[in-house]
């Protein structure tokens, strides 16, 4: 069954050396009990451990049933251990944190035995060597003999054809030695039991053979044997699961606790504090987008005659190049930036119309800015002024039109704006004076309006104030071949042709709403811009200046046709809107807006597309940059500490290997593939990784309570910090990950060391 054919074993310690085996060739019975005596450094465990395939032969071979192992591979030898070699040791070589009942299940874990099947034959070997009822303790609780019991029961449970005991009364007093030797000789009834002992009196008694080995020669035989190597050799391959090696790293762990739980707690440093900032940037950019949804949505999608593509900008700013100096003595001219990414919208009649069909359940406004000079003189009781005079540091510029509601829902205005007395109406002419949140309107405006601004104005004043638009013929007057403003006010005023206007209300952002606020200011009705346009359009200075070909005004000559269109809808010709506001009624409402205007450019050439402005996605998409940009900036910062972490990660494991060292020399005894030592190594440090990603999501969760409780002390508001689960589950998996990389070279370590040298450690 086993034959050992011309077997040489040297060990080199420097230029040294040492012959441990010298030609050695001996053939063994299927079953018999073997004694090996010999002096100490004869070779006897050497060559117990190339039988036992722990150690490698330098020449010769070792025949198994008939198979020569010359070019067994590792996984060869694993097998080999596992199947078919059950191993006695001196020192018992259990392993300390796991009960004897996994000891004994140790080895058919490996070899793929279902976990019932497990339970049965290790209950069944515990009974044959009397130790059932001590299943479940640990190595520790029990005596010398106890634990010799143990390793036997081990050495069987697989049902080896071979076991090798190496002194295995050693450790024992005699009468426990003589019932552990009538066990082994009990044992060889049915299987080949080699005993390596410096016994020659229990040699004697208890083999039925016994080989002599001095200076790593076979110097006598009692029993020889020259048997024919007839039988076929099998054997299945071992792999410890990942769940035993999970089980074997977390009770030895479970030993370790406090220190277990030092080392997660240190390695999950990092880890809170990616998870604080991840809290606080995504508490933040929620109360921001709530903000957003709240005061950013109805913010208007602005079509203007030019407009600058945002994208054009940052790709020219980025793709400034560095050159060297030259010596050429020349000066490059360089296009204004600003003209690069202009682009001119042709806003067109029939664009405006495409416009004007949007769905307009989207829509809370709509607005269209014309150029047209709205010319409105006022009496303040004592005197007649213009409105938009020099004087009063504003201009027909300074007042924005009112935005239409175009469907009977609630409008931009109804939701943005609270009506503190009067009432609009947008399909009369008239302006609409906007409040700031402390009821202030800026002075200039209020003295051009014709009011007393030494004094508070009372609300009633400002709504029974009478203002006259004054249309063309009457506001221009012809002079020596130009036309120049009227200056009687008086006369304008009175005038039959003049159209009276009131201030129809006051009103006054809402307090969430300030960022739609332009926070004071006139407002004014688009039919009152429409009734101006529909008046002057047909006046004498807009007529004579459709014919000429400069200004009437200045008397300047036109450089383009574009020049002389902007002096006839200034003077009220004005044909196309200079500015389109679109107030969606909420962000998905926007996105539909969008969506319908970008459709209009489909196909055309880039000059003839319609740009627009969304100023919210701006703004949006500024304000998400930035939360971006600083949190990105802070995990760099606490990355530090997991980079920290992994390190010590990768030490604390290698501590572990050196403390396991004898566990990994019996796993590879047993049949442990490398990859399997590797796998209940990195089976440790994904629990210690598991665990400190818990425990710093855990400790990440309770700080965020003291730290919510701050913020809405310092800001009222409330629940900002708040971890995403998604962002906690990451968290654990990048815990995860790093304490693996910490751990691999250590773990790889361990998979390299020599058994029998793992086996003789303390």
């Amino acid at each position: 069954m086993l034959s050992v054919k011309h077997i040489v074993k040297n060990y080199k310690t420097g230029d040294f050396i040492q012959k441990a085996l010298d030609d050695v060739s001996v053939k063994f019975r299927s079953s018999e009990f073997v004694c090996i005596l010999g002096s100490s450094g004869s070779g006897k465990t050497t060559f117990l451990n190339i039988i036992g395939g722990l150690d490698k032969y330098d020449s010769g071979d070792l025949i198994i049933n008939g198979k020569s192992t010359k070019r067994f591979k590792d996984r060869d030898w694993d097998s080999y251990r596992n199947n078919s070699v059950g191993f006695i040791f001196q020192s018992y070589n259990l392993i300390s944190h796991i009960s004897i009942l996994s000891n004994v299940e140790l080895g058919m874990t490996l070899s793929g035995v279902s976990r019932k099947e497990r339970k049965e034959k290790a209950r069944d070997a515990l009974c044959r060597v009397g130790l059932l009822d001590h299943a479940n303790k640990k190595p520790n609780q029990l005596s010398g003999g106890q634990m010799q019991r143990v390793a036997i029961a081990r050495a069987l449970v697989n049902d080896p054809d071979i076991i090798l005991a190496d002194e295995p009364t050693g450790a024992l007093d005699s009468v426990t030695s003589v019932q552990i030797m009538d066990l082994i000789k009990e044992i060889s009834k049915d299987k080949l039991v080699i005993m390596v002992t410096h016994n020659s009196e229990l040699a004697k008694e208890y083999s039925s053979r016994i080989i002599s080995l001095k200076d790593g020669k076979i110097v006598d035989d009692s029993n020889p044997y020259d048997g024919d190597d007839s039988s076929v050799y099998s054997f299945r391959k071992t792999s410890m699961s990942f769940i035993t090696a999970l089980k074997l790293s977390l009770t030895n762990i479970i030993t370790k606790k406090g220190r277990t739980l030092l080392t997660s707690f240190a390695s999950s440093i990092g880890i809170i504090g990616i998870a604080l900032i991840l809290s606080l940037s995504n508490g933040f950019q929620e109360k921001i987008d709530e903000f957003e949804r709240d005061s950013l949505s109805q913010m208007p999608i602005t079509i203007s005659e030019q407009a600058i593509e945002m994208s054009e900008l940052m790709s020219t700013s980025d793709s400034d190049e560095y050159h060297e100096y030259t010596s050429e003595k020349f000066i490059v001219p360089k296009d204004d930036t600003l003209d690069k990414v202009t682009h001119v919208n042709k806003i067109t009649s029939s664009y405006v119309s495409y416009v004007s069909n949007v769905d307009k359940s989207l829509l809370g406004g709509i607005s269209y800015l014309r150029s047209t000079s709205i010319n409105v003189v006022t009496y303040d009781g004592d005197d007649y002024q213009y409105v938009n005079n020099a004087n009063s540091g504003i201009d027909s510029y300074s007042w924005s039109v009112f935005p239409d509601n175009p469907n009977s829902g609630e409008g931009v205005v109804d939701s943005n704006y609270d009506v503190l007395m009067g009432k609009i109406d947008t399909s009369v002419p008239g302006l609409i004076l906007v409040v700031d949140k402390y009821n202030q309107v800026d002075k200039n405006t209020l003295r051009s309006l014709g009011f007393d601004v030494s004094k508070n104005v009372n609300f009633n004043d400002l709504l029974s104030k009478e203002f006259k638009v004054i249309f063309n013929d009457s506001f221009y007057q012809f002079n020596n071949g130009y036309y120049m403003m009227g200056t009687d006010y008086k006369k304008m005023y009175n005038d039959d042709d003049s159209m009276s206007i009131k201030i129809q209300a006051i009103i006054r952002c809402k307090k969430d709403k300030e960022m739609l606020s332009v926070n004071s200011g006139v407002l004014y009705t688009s039919s009152l811009v429409d009734r101006i346009i529909e008046v002057n359009k047909n006046s004498k200075i807009v007529n004579d200046q459709k014919r000429s070909d400069y200004n009437i005004l200045t008397l300047q000559k036109f450089d383009d046709s574009a020049t002389k269109e902007s002096v006839l809808g200034y003077l009220g010709d004005d044909s196309v809107p200079s500015y389109i506001m679109l107030y969606p009624k909420d962000f998905d409402a926007k996105e539909k807006i969008l969506s319908y205007l970008d459709k209009y450019n489909d196909g055309k050439s880039d000059n003839d597309k319609i740009l627009y402005t969304d100023m919210a996605n701006m703004i949006s998409s500024l304000s998400g940059s930035i939360m971006d940009a600083i949190t990105l900036v802070l995990i760099a910062f606490s990355s530090i500490s997991l980079i920290v972490s992994s390190i010590m990660i990768g030490i604390i494991t290698y501590i572990s290997v050196l403390e396991r060292t004898k566990e990994i020399g019996i796993l590879r005894a047993l049949g442990a593939r490398k990859k399997d030592i590797t796998r209940v190594f990195n089976s440790e440090t994904f629990i210690i990784g598991i665990s400190s990603g818990l425990i710093g999501i855990g400790i990440a969760l309770l700080l965020n309570v003291p730290i919510n409780d701050i913020i809405y002390k310092l800001s009222d508001l409330r629940n900002v910090a708040s971890l995403s689960f998604g962002h906690a589950i990451i968290l654990i998996s990048v815990s995860i990950i790093l304490t693996l990389i910490g751990g691999f070279i250590p773990a790889k370590i361990a998979s390299k060391k020599d058994p029998v040298v793992a086996l003789r450690s303390e």
